[in-house]
């Protein structure tokens, strides 16, 4: 796996994703550093697109959840039914048991279905009826939210947030972008169709390479330097040492994903605002967004 085949990736989900580069990137970069990956933005972004070209591309087996206010959590879980042929209770496995979950519109669900993914997003494992299930490996979770501001929808707890490595938006494409759309130049039905790009053989050795890019003790007072900043200069509360390893992690897929095996300041300050604006709440109401871009003015790596 060479930087080629990289390059193909990003090539094939820009042909579903139109005019979007900089989100591809993030979200590749999540997967690598093993993370899962939460999309904010107002529908028909290009959301569920991304995610299915994703799973096509990484040859992983994907599932789409939508998720509703009545949905309950055995109706992601699975559950347990009696056979009486076997005179037992046998578990049916839900949609969870796939290597990619697209938890689509996650903030429509109850906080009590929203709790069911907390299990399975941080221990690859799921238990019902006090049995533990192991999941698919890889696995992943892409969960989509509406803003917050938009009727119907739950607010995610902070625990559900701090379990998504990175949040990240799509925005409007631009203007030539959506014109290629209008023109029929827009790829995003036939995402299913899209080949495989690599195994997931592949991917397991793509991941285990980015364990191995290296980050000198400078570079890593730098990524500290800017966690203690997110708690000094903050009224509500910074970023928790999970965040610390988070961004690290991050930043070193963003540097592998871009040729390289050890990390330079650049890396950490691409990744920082989608790691740390979900993770960072201020008691003044200062949104996310503003305090992590006063984090990385005031904090200078010294390399």
């Amino acid at each position: 796996m060479d930087k080629q085949s990289i390059s193909e990736i990003i090539e094939q989900l820009g042909r579903v994703l139109l005019g979007k580069p900089e989100q591809i990137k993030l979200a590749l970069t999540c997967i690598l550093a093993k993370g899962h990956l939460l999309i904010e933005d107002l529908p028909g972004m290009g959301k569920t697109s991304l995610s299915h070209g994703i799973a096509q591309s990484l040859g992983l087996s994907y599932q789409r959840v939508q998720f509703t206010s009545d949905m309950l959590p055995a109706d992601i879980l699975g559950v347990s039914i009696f056979d009486k042929e076997q005179a037992q209770f046998v578990f049916h496995p839900g949609p969870i048991f796939k290597q990619m979950v697209l938890a689509d519109e996650i903030n429509r669900a109850s906080p009590k279905t929203q709790s069911a993914l907390l299990e399975a997003m941080a221990e690859n494992q799921i238990t019902v009826d006090g049995v533990t299930h192991p999941l698919p490996s890889p696995f992943f979770v892409i969960a989509t939210q509406n803003p917050s501001e938009q009727s119907g929808t739950f607010p995610l707890p902070e625990s559900q947030l701090d379990r998504f490595m990175m949040r990240l938006s799509i925005g409007y494409p631009s203007k030539e972008a959506e014109l290629d759309m209008l023109k029929g130049h827009d790829q995003s039905p036939q995402v299913i169709t899209l080949p495989q790009c690599i195994t997931q053989l592949e991917l397991t050795k793509l991941q285990q390479a980015v364990e191995k890019v290296k980050a000198s003790d400078a570079l890593l007072n730098y990524v500290l330097a800017l966690i203690d900043s997110s708690r000094s200069q903050n009224e509500g509360y910074g970023l928790s040492p999970r965040a610390s390893k988070a961004l690290l992690q991050a930043a070193k897929a963003w540097a592998f994903l871009h040729g390289r095996n050890y990390l330079v300041p650049e890396d950490v300050q691409a990744v920082f605002a989608a790691v740390a604006e979900h993770r960072i709440r201020s008691s003044s109401q200062q949104q996310g967004a503003a305090l992590s871009q006063k984090i990385l003015s005031i904090v200078n790596p010294i390399l």
